[in-house]
């Protein structure tokens, strides 16, 4: 007998892919549970399913920096702030932070596939009794249109966020005078794709190409240091709220037209910001 709960929660990471370097994902994660069935003619009963798997998430690799160790030009090591993080291609990059901000992986390049199954053993491991096997299933949402990956860290959030990189997959839309804009809606999210955002306070360093940003937060020191190139920099906190704003802004200036936009913060969740001129 089986049991499936499909859109049981969602994942918002940011990896360090070997070909593109800091990337935001967010996946959508469908349950299977396979067993026999108990006393009470259930084999796990829905309302227990999603918090039992949520809590391992939550406590788990959502909202860490995942880390391949195999990686080329990955070095991984102990400091001040707990670990450090090396790379030197397709770029430099150096993190700091706390263990809990990664999640460290016997893997030469991270797939979407080997998360799934190493979720599924975690949770297999820790079933009850009459359950055979845990399988989860990740997926990136389907998106029409326009969409981008991107890493942050808010030093003020009380929960998961604070850690300096993490991130999220999410859609971007653009309205003008009543209509979207799809053009400018690709051209944003080709731009952001795969950069990391940081608020302007943040900087301690930087020069012609590179930045370096630290903050202290509720779960300890945090630093980052990467390419000019691959930066957003904002004025406030990097909240989809301020986001949207700055995007709105950006975009009204450039076209000089009103604009209303809607940002994403991963699946299903948001802020809209308009500007009129």
């Amino acid at each position: 007998m089986s049991l499936f709960v499909n859109h049981l929660t969602h994942i918002d990471v940011s990896l360090w892919c070997p070909e593109k370097g800091l990337k935001g994902c967010s996946w959508q994660v469908d349950a299977l549970l396979d067993g026999e069935l108990g006393e009470d003619g259930m084999l796990f009963d829905f309302g227990e399913v999603k918090p039992w798997i949520k809590r391992t998430l939550d406590s788990g690799l959502d909202h860490t920096l995942l880390i391949p160790l195999k990686a080329q030009g990955v070095e991984v090591s102990e400091c001040p702030e707990g670990v450090c993080v090396r790379t030197t291609t397709p770029y430099k990059l150096e993190v700091r932070g706390p263990a809990e901000a990664f999640t460290l992986l016997p893997w030469e390049t991270i797939t979407i596939e080997n998360v799934a199954d190493l979720l599924s053993s975690t949770l297999t491991s820790q079933r009850p009794d009459n359950v055979h096997y845990v399988k989860l299933s990740l997926s990136d949402e389907a998106i029409e249109g326009a969409a981008y990956g991107y890493s942050h860290g808010l030093k003020r959030h009380l929960g998961n966020c604070q850690r300096i990189a993490h991130g999220h997959r999410s859609r971007l839309y653009i309205w003008q005078e009543g209509e979207r804009q799809t053009t400018l809606e690709q051209h944003w999210a080709d731009w952001l794709d795969n950069r990391y955002l940081l608020e302007e306070a943040d900087i301690t360093r930087q020069d012609d190409t590179t930045l370096t940003c630290r903050y202290i937060a509720a779960q300890g020191e945090f630093s980052l240091t990467l390419p000019k190139a691959r930066c957003c920099i904002l004025p406030k906190p990097t909240t989809v709220e301020n986001i949207a704003s700055w995007l709105a802004d950006q975009i009204s200036v450039q076209s000089g037209k009103s604009s209303s936009v809607q940002a994403f913060e991963g699946i299903n969740k948001g802020a809209m910001a308009d500007v009129l001129t």
